[in-house]
């Protein structure tokens, strides 16, 4: 990446170069640098475990349609994988032999004051290792950051002083 306004965050949000809230951007590069690596670790880490990058990008724009996050449901969209059938929130992810993946994915997106410690012995008991659910609550917490970083920002692009 050849600017700190082609990161997802600053991308995303309009926030533009020559700008009040770009200025602001500039002073802050170190927060844009380390919220893109760690999206980078979140939807292509080194050790994947069960979920390919693919299978990552389908769940980050699920995730971001089901906080209606337009720019990063194309954003990741983008990816390889974007674009499949997991992305969608209308499919269960039965088909997939994902649906309790799914349904623990779309919870904790959607409705994390619901999440309870059942919700975890249903992906154990579904085969699910500890590690792979920890990859799970790490993409979902980051994508809940990012959505809300990036409205944030947009909110502010204009006005700040």
């Amino acid at each position: 990446m050849s600017s700190v306004f082609e990161m997802t965050s600053l991308a995303c949000s309009g926030v533009a170069t020559g700008t009040p809230a770009g200025d602001a951007a500039l002073n802050r590069v170190n927060v844009f640098e380390l919220t893109q690596a760690a999206e980078d670790a979140v939807l292509a880490p080194v050790d994947a475990g069960a979920w390919p990058a693919e299978t990552r990008a389908a769940f980050a724009v699920r995730i971001a349609k089901l906080n209606r996050s337009k720019t990063l449901v194309a954003q990741y969209g983008r990816r390889p994988g974007g674009d499949g059938p997991l992305a969608d929130p209308a499919n269960d992810g039965t088909a997939q032999n994902m649906g309790v993946v799914v349904t623990f994915m779309d919870k904790v997106a959607a409705q994390t004051r619901e999440v309870r410690a059942n919700d975890i012995t249903s992906l154990q008991a579904a085969g699910v290792s500890d590690a792979d659910i920890v990859r799970l609550a790490e993409l979902n917490a980051f994508l809940a950051f990012q959505i809300r970083m990036v409205a944030g920002l947009s909110l502010i692009k204009g006005d700040i002083a």
